[in-house]
């Protein structure tokens, strides 16, 4: 299974060791990183995702980023709206986009401490991939 991962920088006090701790997840899985691209931001995903899953050479996207509240509510509408196009291009090209995107709501204290959960967006991808596979049968 391969895999590519979209890393936002922003935040890479937390972003950075989440692609640690995924890379390190997909090892243990046996599902090999074939790219990884780095963006500034989660709102900057949208156009690498797709072109990732357009290559034959993807089977599935993880999206890593943290969301830290601000004095707004910037955090929630950027972290819904890109959790709502992950899905639709998941739909669209038939292949897994996990959100590894810890937040939105977050202080930076609660978004060190779930580093780990970029894991999790790896698992999901390489089970949906898994799943596809026994249906395409």
């Amino acid at each position: 299974m391969k895999i590519g991962i979209v890393v936002a920088d922003f935040n890479s006090e937390v972003t950075h060791p989440m692609l640690h701790c995924a890379i390190e997840h997909a090892t243990a899985l046996k599902a090999e990183i074939t790219h990884t691209a780095h963006v500034f931001g989660i709102y900057d995903m949208p156009p690498v995702v797709k072109r990732m899953l357009e290559r034959r050479d993807i089977d599935g996207v993880v999206m890593i980023g943290a969301v830290i509240k601000g004095e707004t509510m910037h955090d929630e509408v950027i972290a819904h709206a890109i959790a709502n196009i992950a899905a639709q291009l998941s739909v669209q090209f038939d292949k897994p986009v996990a959100l590894g995107i810890t937040g939105p709501g977050m202080t930076d204290e609660q978004a060190a401490a779930r580093v780990e959960n970029a894991g999790n967006a790896v698992e999901a991808v390489v089970r949906v991939m898994k799943v596809l596979e026994e249906l395409a049968k």
